[in-house]
């Protein structure tokens, strides 16, 4: 790695984002780690990470359909809130004709489990399942995600305001991930490409 100037790619500050010492209902974990559905829109899956800003934190808020591995709901916020995971979750509501038998799988935390959140997948028909306590492999997709966004993305840069980070991460999301970047697990498609694929073969 010295010889070809190489340096490993160092982490930065922790900050946990999910709290589940609360007393709001639990769901069961209806998914079971079955990260292969066979058409979209039948396993969403839901997360939260952060990134470190000169102004303070910036969180994320994410769905992703399992099917394409495309992120088809986002919302950032500068705090923890019920408010930014039911923004990703309308984010993504607008996106999708969604089918009868929709699963959004997340983990335990107080901002899935609250009360509005709720009540919009009852709404929309959407079965809530949620990970066991602190198991992070019941929801190892979007997990991996994260780690290649921080990896190709927040670790290569530092942000002085909130703003800047949020313009990087619409690009590497909307442009970058679901449009250009190939996936191995997608037949090196990107998941625009895999959905357009489906689409076609369905036609």
């Amino acid at each position: 790695m010295s010889e070809l100037d190489i340096q490993a790619v160092a982490k930065k500050k922790y900050k946990a984002t999910t709290d589940s010492g609360h007393s709001k209902p639990v769901a069961e974990n209806h998914l079971h780690r079955d990260f292969t559905p066979k058409k979209p829109n039948k396993y969403w899956v839901a997360d939260i990470t952060y990134i470190w800003t000169a102004e303070g934190w910036l969180y994320l808020a994410t769905i992703m359909d399992l099917y394409s591995r495309k992120i088809i709901g986002w919302s950032l916020g500068e705090r923890l809130t019920k408010e930014l995971v039911i923004g990703a979750l309308n984010m993504a509501l607008k996106q999708r004709n969604i089918s009868p038998d929709l699963l959004l799988h997340s983990d335990r935390g107080s901002q899935y489990a609250s009360e509005l959140y709720q009540l919009l997948l009852l709404k929309n028909g959407i079965l809530c399942s949620m990970s066991g306590k602190g198991n992070c492999w019941d929801n190892a997709v979007m997990e991996s995600f994260y780690r290649t966004l921080k990896v190709e993305l927040i670790y290569q840069n530092t942000y002085e305001t909130r703003r800047q980070a949020q313009s990087d991460i619409f690009e590497y999301i909307e442009i970058f991930y679901n449009r250009e970047r190939l996936h191995s697990s997608l037949g090196y498609y990107t998941p625009e490409e895999y959905e357009q694929l489906m689409l076609t073969k369905s036609s």
